[in-house]
C-alpha cells in the first residue's frame, strides 16, 4: 500500500503545474507567432517547452570548469555532450512526466517473503515515482521492497531519518532480515543521517548502495537556499559533523557509484567514501547514473 501524503502531494502538484505551464506557454507562441513566422513560433515554443537543455547545458559547463585537479578522470567534450543529451531525455521524463504525473503506478510490495528487501531513498525535488523501473524490476522478482518520500522538501536532511527508520522496520517485518538501501543523490546522505542516528541502525541495514550521492558535498550546492541544499555544500558544518560521527570501518557497507560526468554532484571525487566499494561510471549524468544498465544490474545482484 503506497499512502500519500499532504507534502508529497504537493511536490507532485508543483511539478505538474511547472510541466503545463511551460505547455501552455509553448503553445500561446505558437498562436501569436504562427500568422506572421511559422518557423519562428516553432523555434520559440520548442526554446520555452525545452528549457530544461539550456538549464542542463550551463550546468555541464560549470561541471567541466569546475573539475580542476580532481582525481577521477577529466571527461572529453564529445563525453560530455553526449551525457548531457541523455539526461535532456531522463529529466523530462522523470520530472515532466513519471514524478508529476506516474509516482503512484507502481506501489509499495510488502507481501511478506524470505528473500531480502530494499528501501529506496530519492533525492532532493524528487519523489518516489523516480524509482519506478527498479521497483518494476523487483516486482517481476517477487522481492519485498519499500519506496519512500522525504518531507518536507526543502527541510534539514535530519528530518529524514524518521521516514528512513520507517521503511527499514516495514521491510524488515516482511523479509525478517536487514534490507538493502539503495539511494540516490541526497537520498545517500539521509541513510547516512539514519545510519548515525543510533547504536542499532547499523545491526539493522545489509547494505547501503548510493548513486551519485554527495558525500563530501557539492559545489552547486553553494547557490541552494533551502535546508538541506545548505548542508550539502562542500565542508559545511553539517557534514563535517556527520563524518565525526561515523567510527572507523563505518563506510564497509557502502558501494558508491560515481561519474566525472555528473552535472550537479562535482567534482565527481565528492560521490566517494573512504573504505567504500567505489565504482566509478565513466560519461554518465546525474539522474541517468540511476537507471544506467550497469548500475541496476550490479546493484541489485546485490541483493
Amino acid at each position: 500500500m503506497c499512502v500519500v501524503d499532504p507534502e508529497f502531494a504537493m511536490l507532485a502538484r508543483l511539478q505538474k503545474t511547472l510541466v503545463l505551464s511551460l505547455l501552455f506557454a509553448s503553445l500561446c507562441a505558437l498562436a501569436l507567432l504562427w500568422p506572421t513566422s511559422p518557423i519562428g513560433a516553432i523555434a520559440l515554443a520548442l526554446l520555452i517547452f525545452f528549457s530544461v537543455a539550456l538549464i542542463l547545458a550551463c550546468e555541464f559547463i560549470v561541471m567541466y570548469l569546475v573539475h580542476k585537479d580532481d582525481a577521477t578522470p577529466r571527461t572529453s567534450i564529445r563525453q560530455m555532450t553526449a551525457a548531457w543529451w541523455s539526461e535532456v531525455r531522463q529529466d523530462l521524463q522523470v520530472f515532466f512526466w513519471r514524478q508529476p504525473f506516474r509516482s503512484n503506478v507502481v506501489p509499495d510490495e510488502l507481501t511478506p517473503r524470505q528473500v531480502r528487501g530494499v528501501v529506496f531513498i530519492h533525492g532532493l525535488f524528487c519523489n518516489r515515482g523516480f524509482w519506478a523501473p527498479w521497483m518494476l524490476s523487483l516486482r517481476q522478482q517477487g522481492r519485498p521492497y519499500l519506496a519512500v518520500n522525504l518531507e518536507p522538501p526543502l527541510g534539514a536532511i535530519d528530518d529524514y531519518v524518521g521516514t528512513v527508520e520507517s521503511a527499514v522496520q516495514r521491510v524488515t517485518a516482511a523479509t525478517g532480515m536487514p534490507p538493502v538501501l539503495i539511494c540516490h543523490s541526497m537520498g545517500g546522505l539521509a541513510a547516512r543521517a539514519w545510519l548515525g542516528s543510533s547504536a542499532t541502525a547499523r545491526s539493522r541495514v545489509a547494505r547501503v548502495i548510493t548513486i551519485g550521492t554527495p558525500h563530501a558535498g557539492t559545489w552547486l550546492a553553494r547557490f541552494s537556499h533551502g535546508h538541506n541544499g545548505r548542508q550539502m555544500r562542500q565542508r559545511s558544518e553539517w557534514l563535517t559533523t556527520l563524518g565525526g560521527r561515523e567510527t572507523a570501518g563505518h563506510n564497509a557497507p557502502f558501494t558508491c557509484w560515481y561519474s566525472n560526468c555528473d552535472n550537479i554532484v562535482f567534482p565527481a571525487s565528492t560521490a566517494t567514501l573512504p573504505g567504500a566499494d567505489n565504482r566509478f561510471v565513466p560519461g554518465v549524468a546525474h539522474v541517468a547514473l540511476a537507471f544506467h544498465p550497469t548500475v541496476m544490474r550490479e546493484s541489485l545482484a546485490m541483493l
